[in-house]
């Protein structure tokens, strides 16, 4: 029996999803191969090095080893783990229903996995989104094959998935767009109009970004350690 909890409020910008109706509640693994198993694997220099991982409570030891703990409890105890995310997922449901609010959830904050290829078991190939199919779930990617699978309508209707751009993937970022999906960028001090041709939408406003309009790309300005990337990682905030 797992008794950690999985899941988490979140950040200062998904709380501000309260004002348009939303509770979200994400999990806070690990990232990258700090805790011994590989939960980024498309991952760039740039991005590994200005993950949001120590961002506020993060910089906390017991955040962190928290974090490890969980992640360790996904890999060696998977069952166990997804039923317990399965008991917190639907009490935040049933509380959101008594604020008259809608509950959504982000399984990568601080993680980059296929979920949709995390099942129960061997004999009842469901995933989470199958367990709450009116629940919406959201997450940011680096990986190409599960942002065209997206886009393509083969994963699970209540998943939305928001591209995330680096350093190393600017070219199949563009290719997203071409393909009416939705890039995050990551700017410099201020956000442009536009990049690359595309309009640029204020991610920053909210975490929603199963709200945002598509062929868009989802501004971020620059947070934390990001403010020292020097390795192409943040853009510059100027029209292109």
């Amino acid at each position: 029996m797992i008794k950690t909890t999985l899941l988490t409020s979140g950040n200062a910008k998904i709380i501000k999803g309260e004002k348009l109706g939303y509770i979200t509640k994400g999990l806070h693994l690990a990232p990258a191969n700090l805790s011994g198993y590989e939960t980024c694997r498309w991952r760039s220099k740039g991005c590994t090095m200005a993950c949001l991982n120590t961002a506020g409570r993060g910089r906390m030891n017991t955040i962190q080893d928290s974090r490890i703990a969980k992640t360790k409890l996904f890999f060696e105890k998977q069952f166990d783990f997804l039923a317990k995310l399965t008991k917190e997922i639907a009490s935040t449901i049933k509380s959101s229903i008594k604020k008259e609010m809608e509950a959504v959830f982000r399984l990568n904050l601080t993680s980059d996995i296929a979920w949709e290829s995390v099942f129960f078991n061997e004999d009842e190939p469901k995933t989470i989104f199958d367990k709450f199919p009116e629940t919406k779930f959201y997450d940011y990617t680096k990986s190409f094959q599960r942002m065209k699978a997206f886009l393509n309508g083969e994963l699970p209707s209540n998943y939305h998935l928001t591209f995330s751009c680096s350093e190393t993937n600017e070219k199949i970022a563009k290719l997203v767009l071409e393909m009416g999906g939705n890039v995050a960028v990551v700017f410099r001090n201020q956000l442009p109009k536009t990049w690359n041709g595309v309009e640029v939408v204020n991610g920053d406003e909210s975490d929603l970004r199963f709200l945002d309009k598509q062929g868009v790309v989802v501004g971020l300005i620059e947070k934390g350690l990001a403010k020292q990337d020097e390795t192409g990682f943040v853009k510059e905030g100027i029209n292109s």
